[in-house]
């Protein structure tokens, strides 16, 4: 297959037909309207177009695509070549800028390619063709780009999914991939769509935010990070929760790092975004079914399968339908330490939603019995929230301490507190309640001994 079809899906240009073309003047090659414009298709569009698809046809179909140096190095030859037959003159700032655009939409993924690069922007949102959204320091931003159309769109779609033997089309009109870089992404097309093909992606930054940032962006107190290292270097079960974009994902990864590194990690994802930085890891991703109908993989085989697999740690990226109930049997069941992320919007809210996704199975299992396994199960609940002025705050970092008749009790051991709004900024910390957790006897036995001064013992606290 040639390099045209696999990069722009058989869109070919007929060299005979382009050289009867008229050729761009200078003066039209320098009245170029910015690109984003909605309306007709403008004299930059059509300029772009032409270059490109001669770019693409003289292209060597044998090159190598991900040798990125080079192809770039290639692709700015032919473009000095084509502007030079074509009598195009533009100014330095105007060259660039095609360049640059016509490589991204060879190389990377059309006018996102910009957006995925600015380490600003932490997430890009595609709602059909002519309408980009960013978020940027948790606050939603529209930017003047655009896609040509919703085929233009649907090539960017398939050129992320398709690496990773992913389809997405009228019969599977939804997908949850990732880019290279961990990034990751879901893409729903119509019909299910009636705004056209729609892209989201979170992105995963190239320097990963570290307990320093936590503590800086006043995410997490020092106190508390140093509590919930001792409960993961004592292998306690940890569940994240929160609402989407929370950052839940973002912490299990720094939490992750203070598992030993001589202990063998079993992860599963839907789509693998984890990043640990421990030696002895495996990461196993669910698939989904093909074009068949067979050769699904679901989360709850990928956890049955891990127990065979002599796991010291099992960390699920995220539990959302029957398979919490075998992430609740593995931790209680000689994986102590494991983890995962569960979206809800409190502590008790989680226990809710754990219950309901472990009744999903299926099984006739009297909902006491469900609750004692999850008691039995989970030692520890850190719920997170986007603050409405876009901050990501740890608000609860609760204790699930047993059950008193049918109920799961709970103890808050650090709690949010908001003292007050400036400059539309939220102002609070999380503060300790002044309650030692009974999980204390578990982190002692490791040898790890914590100060009582991290829970607030000893001083006073308005609630």
């Amino acid at each position: 297959m040639s390099l045209l079809k696999r990069i722009e899906k058989g869109q070919g240009v007929n060299l005979a037909e382009e050289s009867e073309k008229p050729k761009i003047s200078s003066l039209q090659a320098r009245r170029v309207a910015p690109p984003g414009v909605s309306g007709k298709r403008d004299t930059y569009t059509d300029l772009k177009t032409r270059v490109q698809n001669r770019l693409l046809a003289e292209l060597d179909p044998t090159i190598d695509v991900s040798e990125v140096g080079v192809v770039r190095s290639t692709i700015q030859e032919l473009f000095e070549q084509i502007l030079t037959e074509e009598n195009i003159v533009l100014s330095r700032q105007e060259k660039h800028r095609l360049f640059e655009q016509i490589v991204a939409e060879i190389l990377g993924f059309g006018p996102l390619q910009s957006l995925l690069e600015d380490e600003t922007i932490t997430e890009v949102m595609v709602n059909g063709a002519k309408n980009i959204y960013i978020e940027r320091a948790g606050k939603l931003h529209r930017v003047p780009l655009s896609f040509e159309s919703d085929e233009h769109v649907m090539r960017i779609i398939d050129r992320i999914v398709a690496p990773l033997g992913r389809r997405i089309d009228e019969s599977s009109p939804y997908v949850d991939a990732r880019l290279q870089d961990g990034s990751r992404v879901n893409a729903v097309i119509p019909p299910i769509s009636l705004v056209g093909p729609v892209l989201t992606i979170r992105k995963f930054f190239k320097n990963p935010i570290t307990i320093e940032h936590l503590i800086e962006y006043g995410t997490i107190t020092p106190e508390a990070l140093q509590f919930l290292k001792a409960c993961v270097e004592a292998r306690l079960n940890i569940v994240i929760s929160g609402g989407t974009g929370s950052g839940k994902t973002t912490l299990l990864n720094i939490l992750s790092q203070y598992i030993p590194s001589d202990e063998r990690i079993v992860t599963i994802e839907n789509a693998a975004e984890l990043r640990l930085r421990q030696e002895h890891v495996v990461t196993l991703e669910s698939r989904p079914p093909n074009i068949e109908g067979r050769g699904e993989v679901t989360i709850r085989q990928l956890v049955i399968n891990s127990l065979r697999m002599r796991p010291d740690r099992i960390i699920v990226g995220e539990i959302r339908d029957d398979a919490a109930i075998d992430m609740l049997q593995a931790m209680n069941t000689g994986h102590d330490g494991s983890m995962t992320t569960a979206h809800s919007n409190s502590p008790r809210d989680t226990l809710a939603r754990i219950e309901t996704m472990t009744l999903m199975a299926g099984l006739d299992l009297p909902v006491r019995a469900i609750r004692e396994q999850m008691a039995s199960a989970l030692d520890l609940i850190i719920h997170q929230e986007r603050m409405r002025d876009g901050s990501r705050r740890i608000v609860n970092i609760t204790e699930v301490a047993g059950m008193e008749g049918d109920i799961i009790t709970m103890t808050d051991i650090f709690k949010f507190e908001q003292t007050g709004i400036e400059d539309g900024n939220i102002i609070g910390r999380l503060r300790p309640t002044g309650l030692r957790p009974k999980a204390m006897w578990k982190i002692e036995s490791t040898g790890i001994h914590l100060p009582p001064s991290i829970f607030g013992i000893g001083q006073r606290h308005k609630y």
